[in-house]
């Protein structure tokens, strides 16, 4: 967990809060999930991870914390706990489980340019915010996780900052200028009208900032909007990147699509469980097409099913 943190790496800390007997899981066991769908650890045997893997994936695109209750089918002995979702696995042999889900995500991260007041300003905002901050710029490339990119150096070095901003899909890119020398470094990079839009300049909102703390919160509010996707961030992102990697909207108007996308899931045919496909998934090839599901137990009665006919 350490190791993924300080790496800027989501996942989901899975942990069994309660566990009825025969379940193998005991109260204490714990397991990391990420977004490829791995499990490194151990919840419960191969039908009660099939549903913690499906569920904390959910969690980390945006489901939020939860507690999943994974019941054998007709238990009716196990207490209740108002607010938790219920997955009722008719594949498990016994016993039923409480698994709380906590997704782990990386602050936003935001890379300043310049070692200017308004610069010194943001970072200092920042870690008020809980945000992470980069200096990475000119030198070298943005850091690849990167949510915004803020150019305040007053003239030093923001033309490279810019280009290597845009190059590597930044969602969020701001320039500390006047509305006249915005425009005027902006003509003198060549863009194109698309990558013209994804540069914010003046940076910040409009708040009527004078001093260089409140130039920062201006700029640190615009990065809030887009970062946590409130109103005008799609615009801010328009023919762009949003924060995190995804495409942003075309012209066309389509949503963005999201930064890693999650492992398939497709619905067992024998027991009507939601299944994340993964590479270890049970399958069968059945007139040339997949069809996967949760255990071996239900891909064998399958098999039997289809050989009876």
């Amino acid at each position: 967990m350490a190791e993924l943190a300080a790496g800027r790496v989501p996942f989901v800390h899975a942990t069994v809060v309660r566990a009825q007997v025969p379940s193998s899981a005991r109260p204490g066991d714990e397991a990391i999930v990420t977004g490829d769908g791995t499990i490194d650890g151990f919840v419960g045997g191969v039908c009660a991870e099939g549903s913690v893997r499906t569920a904390a994936l959910g969690a980390l695109n945006g489901g939020g914390p939860l507690l999943l209750r994974v019941l054998p089918e007709g238990e009716a002995d196990f207490p209740e706990s108002p607010g938790a979702r219920v997955v009722v696995n008719p594949c498990l042999s016994g016993g039923a489980l409480e698994i709380f889900l906590e997704p782990r995500l990386p602050p936003p991260l935001v890379e300043i340019v310049g070692g200017t007041p308004v610069a010194d300003a943001l970072v200092a905002l920042a870690d008020v915010l809980g945000y992470a901050t980069a200096r990475s710029l000119p030198d070298g490339a943005p850091e690849a996780c990167a949510d915004a990119v803020v150019v305040a150096s007053h003239g030093r070095d923001e033309t490279a900052s810019l280009r290597a901003a845009l190059d590597a899909g930044i969602g969020y890119i701001a320039l500390v200028a006047s509305p006249r020398r915005g425009r005027a470094l902006l003509d003198e990079l060549g863009l194109t009208d698309a990558e013209r839009a994804r540069i914010s300049t003046p940076a910040g909102l409009d708040i009527g900032a004078r001093t260089a703390p409140e130039v920062a919160l201006s700029i640190l509010a615009e990065v809030i909007t887009a970062v946590r996707g409130g109103a005008g961030a799609a615009g801010a992102a328009e023919g762009g990147v949003l924060p995190g990697g995804a495409a942003g909207p075309s012209a066309a108007g389509d949503p963005p699509s999201p930064p890693s996308p999650s492992p398939p899931t497709v619905t067992d045919p024998v027991c009507g469980m939601t299944v994340t496909v993964m590479p270890d998934t049970p399958h069968l090839s059945v007139d040339g097409t997949d069809v996967w599901f949760c255990a071996p137990g239900c891909r064998d009665r399958y098999a039997a099913e289809k050989e009876r006919r």
